[in-house]
């Protein structure tokens, strides 16, 4: 049990993806697996940092363009964006979508299910702006935002 105790905290599915896009978002530019590897810290290994680089690619939350021997890597979509992702596969996984929506959906706290309903009504160009001017200030509620 006691080198158990010494091993490293496992990652929860798709967090290290999250830290990764995380450490580009926060890049001043396009940056190598190295870069990333290095913000991150700990005791990640290079193949690691360009297996998750790899997946995220894939999921088109990230692109890359060749330099010399490496890939430079640039952020084309933020943490929320591969949340939803990550969402939307579950769900595609389901036989039943519409008792998972319904669950999903009755399951909401009040403020999440306003900033949804404002989701589902608003135009198409800009649904975030919507849920974030509809957002109860007033205290103690649970979509509530400190300025």
């Amino acid at each position: 049990m006691g080198q158990d105790s010494r091993r490293t905290r496992r990652r929860g599915q798709g967090e290290l993806e999250g830290q990764v896009l995380g450490a580009l978002r926060e890049a001043d530019g396009p940056v190598t697996a190295a870069w990333v590897k290095q913000r991150l810290g700990g005791d990640l290994a290079h193949t690691t940092v360009v297996t998750i680089l790899t997946r995220l690619l894939a999921k088109e939350v990230v692109s890359r363009r060749r330099q010399g021997r490496s890939f430079l890597w640039t952020p084309t979509a933020d943490v929320a964006r591969l949340a939803a992702l990550r969402m939307r596969r579950l769900l595609d996984g389901e036989r039943d979508r519409e008792a998972v929506l319904a669950s999903f959906v009755t399951g909401l706290p009040p403020g999440d299910e306003q900033i949804l309903r404002a989701l589902l009504e608003a135009p198409e160009e800009n649904p975030r702006e919507a849920s974030l001017n509809t957002r109860d200030t007033s205290p103690g509620t649970a979509g509530a935002t400190e300025d």
